[in-house]
């Protein structure tokens, strides 16, 4: 007998290695079951079949989680019945409503009215226990049949910019949430401003946004978080902006590595540009941030203070990495300090690629409206613009239509 298994596995794996050298796609399976004889039954059954049992969960995942089940895209979830029920059945609605999974499941239990409430939750294979691998074998068959011809290709996640001050009172947030305006209004694309100046942040005030969930009701939920959930938490500003506000009263939360890794990763999934407030300082989670972030903006000013903590973080975080900050120096005067350009540049060690002029009068109204400084021309609007567009792949200045055309 042990002989003939080992034939039989043998024979099952060739006729697995011919389909995909004729060129027909192996399906990818998820299976679920608590109880081991009868998962390992219907894993057996599989073996040969145009499928691949590419995960085994050993219980059942909670409807929460759902969402990141679904994240690695498998063809075929296949969920044993009978150890609850109830529960299973909640599962197979849920992955048969939030996707193209083709959802099977199978029992010991031949119940006909059990049955009808599997496909209508969207079961599409019942499969009774025990499988024969030529059952199995006809309803991946049909799976097969039911996955398109040629998958979409996947939407690329976007673009991670962040801002962070090398010191507090710097102006980062000032100048991430113009900026997110302006990407907003240049690119024409989806934009996000996702306010990280914990425990306190008014990037939404300065917006005139007041907003009724926080950055904080993502981090606290991170396990849960998707793009739906995601969605539900953002306030929208008139140029087509959305924003994910800090909270308006003092909340006290430890962001980790974990949680701020996913909210940036659904965000990105969901968005094309994700502008980023970092505040003036990194924290324990500067690597989640840092990771996958397209550029950086370190927002200095010129002061003895705000050049040092510059320098600083420099060394700490951008000498060994493939990502280079793009300093900006804000509230930029000629000769502030009595400091040249020169100077400035060896504090740095590398010269400022922007400087935004100081204009006191031009934030003020801003301020006092809580509008956006782009909603105006000022010498500040200008600069964060030039910003932006280059951001966006555009060029710093938009090109001007002549007042003549033949054609209109």
């Amino acid at each position: 007998m042990p002989q003939e298994k080992g034939d039989s596995e043998l024979l099952m794996a060739t006729r697995t290695e011919e389909h995909e050298s004729l060129g027909v796609r192996t399906l990818t399976v998820a299976l679920i079951g608590p109880e081991e004889q009868r998962r390992n039954a219907v894993a057996g059954a599989l073996r040969g079949s145009q499928a691949r049992v590419t995960r085994e969960l050993t219980s059942y995942p909670s409807l929460d989680e759902v969402p990141l089940l679904l994240e690695l895209d498998y063809d075929v979830v296949i969920i044993e019945l009978d150890s609850d029920a109830e529960h299973a059945l909640d599962l197979v609605e849920a992955i048969s409503s939030d996707s193209s999974v083709t959802v099977m499941v199978y029992s010991a239990l031949a119940d006909s009215a059990m049955l009808v409430r599997c496909m209508r939750a969207g079961a599409r294979e019942f499969l009774p226990l025990p499988v024969s691998p030529g059952v199995m074998e006809e309803a991946m068959v049909r799976a097969m049949v039911r996955r398109p011809a040629a998958q979409p290709a996947k939407k690329a996640l976007g673009r991670l910019i962040l801002f962070i001050g090398a010191k507090g009172g710097c102006g980062v947030t000032t100048l991430a949430a113009n900026f997110a305006v302006a990407v907003a209004e240049e690119s024409q694309q989806s934009a996000v401003l996702i306010d990280l100046g914990l425990p306190i942040g008014d990037a939404a005030l300065g917006l005139g946004i007041r907003a009724e969930f926080s950055v904080v009701n993502a981090l606290e939920n991170f396990n849960r978080l998707d793009s739906t959930f995601f969605s539900k938490l953002l306030s929208k500003h008139s140029s087509g902006l959305s924003i994910l506000a800090a909270p308006d009263q003092y909340v006290p939360i430890e962001t980790t590595p974990e949680s701020v890794e996913r909210l940036l990763t659904v965000a990105r999934q969901t968005f094309d540009y994700v502008v980023v407030d970092a505040g003036s300082h990194l924290g324990p989670a500067s690597k989640a941030l840092l990771k996958d972030a397209s550029m950086v903006y370190l927002i200095t000013q010129v002061g003895i203070t705000e050049l040092r903590n510059t320098h600083r973080l420099i060394n700490e975080f951008f000498v060994s990495s493939r990502l280079k900050p793009e300093i900006v120096l804000n509230r930029f005067m000629q000769r502030s300090l009595g400091i040249d350009e020169k100077e400035i540049e060896k504090a740095l060690t590398q010269e400022p690629q922007w400087k935004v002029p100081s204009d006191y009068q031009a934030v003020r109204r801003a301020q006092a409206t809580a509008s956006a400084l782009t909603a105006e021309d000022s010498s500040v609007s200008r600069v964060i613009r030039q910003m932006a567009r280059t951001a966006c792949g555009l060029p710093k200045n938009p090109k001007k239509k002549s007042a003549f055309s033949l054609f209109g």
